[in-house]
């Protein structure tokens, strides 16, 4: 349900989620569309898996750090974009499907971006490790959430008696048939 007896706190709710998404969306702009004063620049990474593996065998903290800053830089998007679009009522796998599309579209448009600023490169897997996070985000928040909600909007409907004057109306008017004229 988008709106009802409560329209104006799904449009809070809504505009809520789109100022937040406009928010982080400008962070994540504004964190990987600098640009960095390096020394040196590596090659573009066109191959999946191999940054992760490389990162893997730098330690095990040093390896969480990096696989986790890629997971969480876009995870809010997996709750900001079902946020911003204010449904209750939908289906949990085409919502995910619909988050995690959009998140991975959004993390190629960075990535791609990244090709004209001084000291980024391109890399496939923190397009793989963006959406992976904006998956997780929305599996571990959305539906819970989207439940609670429903839940209380049950229990208001529930309380809040439906004013019903039956009796005082009479019955429906009909109107005559009239044939069609010669």
């Amino acid at each position: 349900m988008r709106q009802g007896s409560d329209g104006t706190a799904v449009i809070r709710f809504r505009a809520a989620g789109v100022s937040l998404l406009l928010a982080h969306l400008l962070l994540v702009g504004w964190l990987t569309l600098r640009p960095l004063d390096v020394p040196w620049m590596g090659a573009s990474n066109l191959r999946p898996f191999v940054g992760i593996r490389a990162d893997l065998s730098l330690g095990p903290v040093e390896a969480a750090r990096r696989i986790g800053e890629g997971l969480l830089l876009l995870a809010p998007l997996g709750v900001l974009l079902p946020m911003a679009g204010g449904r209750l009522s939908v289906s949990p796998w085409a919502s995910l499907a619909r988050t995690v599309a959009a998140g991975a579209l959004i993390s190629t448009t960075i990535e791609l971006a990244q090709t004209g600023v001084p000291g980024q490169v391109v890399d496939v897997d923190s397009l793989l490790l963006n959406t992976t996070g904006v998956a997780i985000a929305h599996l571990l928040v959305v539906p819970m959430c989207r439940a609670r909600l429903r839940r209380r909007k049950q229990d208001r409907v529930g309380v809040l008696p439906h004013p019903r004057n039956d009796a005082g109306q009479g019955s429906t008017p009909t109107i005559p048939r009239v044939g069609i004229a010669p």
